[in-house]
């Protein structure tokens, strides 16, 4: 099994273009990129805290927090929640590689994050969702994940696992259009590919990549933010509730303004969990 960080070099406040091919050429080979050190690691450490508690208020309350397994839960949150939300949707790698892969009218759909607590055991091998047609047809991404760990990752916490190359495995087999038949494992153990990424550090990938959380032994959790984006057209944002208030949206600036996709409302309510995997069996190795 390999046990290499899947990134690529840029620069942190401005990515050549060169490293946005590089970014787009991952993706649809490897289905996973990355960029070192494109954040500040104290801007990261406010975004841990505001992670804690956001997860602190969604786990008191029904359908607050969704079960991804044994102590996991994913969360998902208002952009409000998050004092950081400006600075990650305008990083220039990060806009950069939406306009290169999805388009110059991409769509933010989603803000939420992961958490592996100590005792998170094996996800079954997975994608997030089944293929959109679009893909299937010819063969192009229509979404990207982006991920942004808030701790500096290490092998007992549990690191992310990726079949590179498989976002374009055929899912006739699949259960719900997501979770490989078991005979097929053998094959995602020989091309998997552990993550170790560092607070500061962000990747994009295709969610129909097959990947899997791994057992974390450590003693701390390991949150990850997730930011949802698709290409025109793709309907993701029917799977999310994010909103934000009439006074925050007016505040934004039109770079992130313009490409999020969600409701406009007077008063922010909690987030009832939609995103939620149907038929995910946890904890199988």
């Amino acid at each position: 099994m390999g046990q290499h960080d899947v990134t690529t070099e840029s620069t942190a406040f401005g990515p050549a273009d060169a490293s946005i091919a590089t970014a787009r050429s991952e993706l649809y080979t490897r289905g996973i990129t990355a960029c070192r050190g494109a954040f500040d690691v104290a801007w990261v450490d406010r975004v841990a805290e505001d992670v804690d508690a956001a997860f602190r208020e969604a786990v008191a309350r029904p359908d607050g927090a969704v079960g991804r397994g044994p102590q996991r839960y994913y969360v998902e949150i208002h952009p409000e929640q998050l004092r950081g939300f400006v600075e990650l949707t305008t990083h220039p790698w990060v806009v950069a590689v939406c306009r290169e892969v999805l388009g110059d009218d991409y769509r933010i759909v989603e803000l939420g994050f992961d958490t592996p607590f100590p005792g998170a055991a094996y996800q079954p091998w997975h994608r997030d969702f089944p293929m959109p047609e679009a893909t299937r047809r010819e063969r192009r991404l229509t979404s990207l994940a982006f991920n942004l760990t808030v701790v500096d990752t290490v092998e007992e916490m549990g690191p992310f696992e990726i079949a590179p190359g498989t976002q374009w495995d055929d899912d006739s087999d699949f259960a719900h259009g997501m979770f490989p038949p078991q005979d097929r494992y053998p094959r995602y153990a020989r091309r998997a590919v552990r993550t170790y990424p560092q607070r500061g550090d962000i990747s994009a990938r295709s969610a129909l990549t097959i990947h899997r959380g791994t057992p974390n032994v450590s003693g701390v959790a390991r949150p990850v933010l997730v930011l949802g984006v698709d290409a025109p057209g793709a309907g993701n944002h029917e799977r999310h509730d994010m909103a934000v208030t009439r006074e925050y949206h007016a505040t934004l600036p039109a770079a992130v303004r313009d490409h999020l996709t969600c409701r406009v409302v007077d008063v922010l309510t909690p987030i009832r969990q939609k995103h939620t995997i149907e038929g995910l069996v946890m904890g199988v190795e």
